[in-house]
């Protein structure tokens, strides 16, 4: 009996399997690196706050200390360092001074401290020269494959790009040509009690169908951080034709630095009460400490939310006058689409917008995407092997 011949594929059906064939194998194992460490990623902080204690302390019906208080006990723990950043949480969190250091010796180290009493709880040396930080090696395998930020992101971001293409060519793979039962079907359906090559086929076609918008949202927002020109093109098509402004600092009036020399009160301390007057239920903040340069206002941001960044309102003070400078899309609910999707960026890439579910979606997102460089490799190895036979059989009947 003859069996039923397949229909030809047009040109253009050919052209974008022999892509995604070849663009697969081109970025298959930066793609499983990259979404197998977002996986890891997705749940950090959860892992941290169980695993870590010292993140928490016994709330009290008393206000925090003023930033001032926290840098001079750290700066007797961490000596000769000089802090990059300070945060404070809501009234059950640890406050921390952050030091990070560039160069040959690049690394991080970070103290808490109780935020009611300024008391240090514990001190960490966690990327450098001291306490290994698992998720910070996740983190620098995610984002650059364990290699030089300036070598390992452009890769990571050209494999992001590639991975978003083959989403759209593997979408034009699994549509079928004629919609019946039969390829309804196929197309929506695992047949698990098949053999192990039809199997991992259905894992590739049907859990790629299946994950293929969050993916796509995923692989999107992660080509931001990637890419400046991505950034600009996306924020210029979301804004209707605006410039993104991009991330930038009022400056400080130096001419009027006489007016805050009588000052008993250290500067960083004032501008900090006047945010928490401000905000009174803010969740967490960060501030930078009091700036070297001259010119530099000081930086306090206030987060609305405990477990996401984008609810956050940003406050720039002159370090001389404390008056408050303004600048575009500075508070969340009264900036523009364009703006607040920029904000909503690092939260809707992990998830963490839509909390716990949300995380779990994108773990399982992320757990798809890495698994299908592995099953499509498998299904053209299969395939490779199955047209070694063919030949081999043909020619013994020659």
């Amino acid at each position: 009996m003859n069996r039923k011949k397949k229909p030809k594929k047009s040109t253009f059906r050919k052209i974008n399997d022999w892509l995604h064939l070849w663009l697969g194998l081109f970025s298959g194992i930066v793609v499983f690196i990259v979404s197998i460490t977002g996986c890891f990623y997705a749940f950090q902080q959860e892992i941290k706050d169980a695993m870590e204690p010292w993140r928490f302390v016994e709330a009290r019906d008393q206000a925090f200390v003023p930033p001032s208080q926290l840098l001079d006990t750290a700066r007797v723990h961490m000596p000769g360092m000089e802090p990059t950043g300070l945060t404070y949480s809501n009234r059950e969190g640890a406050a921390a001074v952050g030091y990070h250091t560039f160069g040959e010796k690049e690394g991080f180290s970070v103290i808490f401290l109780n935020p009611y009493t300024a008391e240090p709880i514990k001190s960490m040396q966690t990327v450098g020269n001291g306490e290994f930080d698992f998720f910070h090696f996740i983190i620098d395998g995610h984002r650059a494959l364990w290699l030089p930020y300036s070598i390992g992101q452009p890769i990571v971001g050209i494999a992001t790009l590639i991975f978003l293409v083959m989403l759209i060519s593997g979408l034009i793979m699994w549509w079928p040509k004629k919609w019946n039962k039969n390829t309804y079907k196929k197309s929506f359906n695992i047949k698990w009690n098949a053999k192990f090559k039809r199997v991992n086929y259905d894992l590739h076609n049907v859990l790629g169908f299946y994950s293929l918008v969050f993916a796509f949202i995923i692989g999107v927002t992660g080509l931001v951080w990637s890419f400046e020109w991505f950034e600009d093109s996306l924020y210029y098509v979301t804004s209707g034709g605006e410039s993104h402004p991009g991330h930038h600092h009022p400056h400080s009036d130096i001419s009027k630095a006489e007016l805050a020399e009588n000052e008993i009160i250290p500067v960083l301390d004032r501008a900090w009460y006047k945010v928490v007057k401000q905000e009174p239920d803010a969740q967490g903040m960060y501030l930078t400490p009091t700036p070297e340069d001259p010119e530099d206002a000081i930086e306090i941001i206030a987060y609305q939310d405990k477990g996401t960044w984008y609810n956050r309102n940003e406050y720039y003070f002159d370090q001389y006058t404390l008056e408050r400078y303004r600048v575009q899309g500075d508070v969340y609910e009264d900036a523009g689409f364009a703006d607040q999707l920029m904000m909503l960026n690092h939260d809707i890439h992990v998830g963490a917008v839509w909390g716990l579910a949300g995380k779990i979606l994108a773990f399982l997102i992320s757990l798809v995407s890495a698994s299908l460089p592995v099953t499509g490799f498998l299904v053209w190895w299969n395939k490779k092997k199955k047209d070694k036979k063919v030949v081999k059989r043909e020619l013994e009947t020659a």
